[in-house]
């Protein structure tokens, strides 16, 4: 009985201690953010689509959602705001009506310039930085937690900053 007592604890503690480690995480990622927020009053999602439409003039929305890794909506949503504050121009393409083209203004530019970087934030940097094989690992590895919690996958595409 003693044996299993002892393997229990031990799986407790290994428990409590990726469970801090997640905190530790969490805490980079939303202390980056908070800080982009605090220092130009956009939020990170917002302020990463505006860096990738000033590194690429009259970018689409299709690619700009596909180059965030979120939905469409999600994008256009971003776009939104961006027009709102006056921070992007929106022109219909000239060989597809249907199609728009995106270009910074120079107020977003003068905000780029204050953003502490990176502009997609902390965690998609660090997560480039990891070898090959242990980003597969813990691909395998987290696949299998949202499995155990049940959750809802569609949340994939929704950008951290917005959590």
């Amino acid at each position: 009985m003693l044996l299993n007592d002892s393997a229990s604890s031990t799986a407790s503690a290994q428990s409590a201690q990726v469970l801090r480690r997640f905190r530790v995480v969490f805490n980079a990622v939303r202390g980056h953010f908070k800080q982009v927020e605090k220092q130009v009053g956009l939020g990170g999602a917002q302020v990463w689509a505006l860096s990738l439409i000033r590194d690429e003039p009259g970018i689409g929305l299709g690619e700009l959602a596909r180059r965030m890794d979120v939905h469409q909506s999600t994008a256009s949503n971003l776009i939104k705001v961006l027009l709102q504050k006056n921070l992007v121009r929106l022109d219909k393409s000239p060989t597809d009506k249907r199609h728009v083209q995106l270009d910074v203004l120079p107020e977003a530019l003068a905000l780029l310039a204050r953003v502490p970087g990176p502009f997609e934030g902390v965690l998609p940097v660090a997560l480039d930085r990891l070898p090959a094989a242990t980003l597969q690992q813990l691909d395998q590895n987290l696949a299998e937690l949202i499995t155990l919690l049940q959750a809802d996958e569609s949340a994939e595409s929704i950008p951290l900053s917005t959590l």
